[in-house]
């Protein structure tokens, strides 16, 4: 469960940073923010169907606007490398690995 929430942590992160640099996606909240973390963490496997999730996850939630197709590809793009980065971090029964480089 820990490895989920740290994981929806990093998505809404990118989402935040897509926030940022894509034209045309914006989210009003940061509880907006957090809950379309947690939905689109659930599936992140391949960019048109997480450009989808992107898409439905802004029709679901009032406070988060995608304008097009485009605007969530890109969207999707963002958060999958801040996703695969912030994977580097969390190992795979969810705990967060510390590398120690020892001389």
């Amino acid at each position: 469960m820990l490895g989920f929430l740290i994981r929806a942590s990093i998505v809404a992160l990118g989402l935040w940073l897509a926030t940022v640099w894509v034209n045309g996606v914006s989210i009003d909240t940061p509880a907006t923010l957090i809950l379309a973390g947690v939905l689109l963490g659930i599936g992140l496997f391949l960019l048109v169907i997480n450009a989808g999730m992107v898409g439905l996850v802004a029709w679901m939630l009032p406070g988060m606007h995608v304008a097009g197709f485009g605007s969530a590809f890109w969207t999707s793009l963002i958060v999958s490398l801040v996703s695969f980065v912030g994977s580097w971090f969390v190992g795979g029964k969810g705990k967060v690995e510390v590398i120690v480089r020892r001389r």
